[in-house]
């Protein structure tokens, strides 16, 4: 019967001479009632400093391993990268597993040869299968079947020898952050060599553009530039002075999150691109 949030709460009931006080009862191990305990304080009452923060992602490393870098940077009010860190310097007592569970409740593995593996064998063996089936069966994305299948129409391997090297058995336990970092500097290469010094240019550029301005979804990630665009022109001290003390959190983890799904965007968009790109030299 120990209080996992709500320590204050029960002390002012007590102060007050009450004795009831309505409460929600959780059924787990230590171990969940700590995570439970560190997702409810890091989203309300009083923040947690960065040192209680890292040292919570610490625990929460050791006794959940299976939880990928981004879900226990979301529980504990950290970035992924940091939790990249703290997983790196637990690697003597951290389990190195071959798969992760998002955010999102999915599990997907580091490594994605064993994916395109078994990608390989469904699609030769239902070849009028869809993209998103063989992805729901081996355990990868649609966008990769389709890299997969096309390198198969091409006579090449489902995996490209450079993969096979660098995602040998010895880095199968390399952290999934690395993976997704490396993935972040090349859409950020990408964006540096096609934006001019002043992205207003870019987005008045995608303003004039016809096939975004006649689609509503098209003048909807329009907006969302704008606003975007509008947020950096004001970034810096105006809005950091802005945020109150007792908010710094929350605006924090909100920041991260909008910031997390424009990446995961800039990702999305990333593999199409180098799709493209693949099948326009096969061509």
């Amino acid at each position: 019967m120990r209080v996992i949030d709500g320590m204050h709460r029960l002390m002012a009931v007590k102060l007050r001479g009450q004795g009831l006080i309505e409460v929600e009862l959780f059924d787990g191990t230590p171990e969940e009632a700590f995570l439970r305990a560190v997702e409810a304080n890091v989203s309300h009452g009083l923040p947690l400093s960065l040192a209680d923060r890292r040292a919570a992602a610490g625990r929460i490393v050791v006794s959940h391993p299976e939880m990928s870098d981004r879900a226990i940077a979301r529980a504990a009010g950290l970035g992924a990268k940091a939790v990249a860190a703290i997983r790196r310097r637990a690697a003597d007592v951290v389990p190195q597993l071959a798969a992760r569970i998002g955010r999102d409740g999915k599990t997907r593995p580091l490594s994605s040869m064993d994916g395109r593996l078994k990608a390989a064998e469904l699609i030769a063996e239902r070849p009028q299968a869809s993209l998103r089936e063989v992805a729901r069966l081996a355990g990868i994305s649609p966008a990769t079947v389709s890299d997969v299948r096309k390198r198969l129409e091409s006579g090449l391997a489902p995996v490209a020898e450079s993969a096979r090297t660098s995602e040998a058995p010895a880095d199968a336990s390399a952290d999934a952050s690395a993976v997704a970092e490396a993935g972040e500097r090349r859409v950020e290469r990408r964006t540096a060599n096609q934006l001019s010094a002043d992205p207003a240019v870019a987005l008045e550029k995608l303003l004039r553009d016809p096939s975004l301005r006649h689609k509503e979804g098209g003048r909807q990630l329009l907006r969302l530039l704008q606003q975007q665009n509008a947020v950096v022109t004001r970034a810096g001290e105006e809005l950091i002075e802005a945020v109150p003390s007792h908010c710094e959190t929350l605006v924090l983890d909100l920041a991260r999150y909008y910031a997390g799904t424009w990446m995961g965007l800039a990702k999305q968009l990333d593999e199409r691109v180098r799709l493209e790109n693949r099948h326009g030299v096969g061509e």
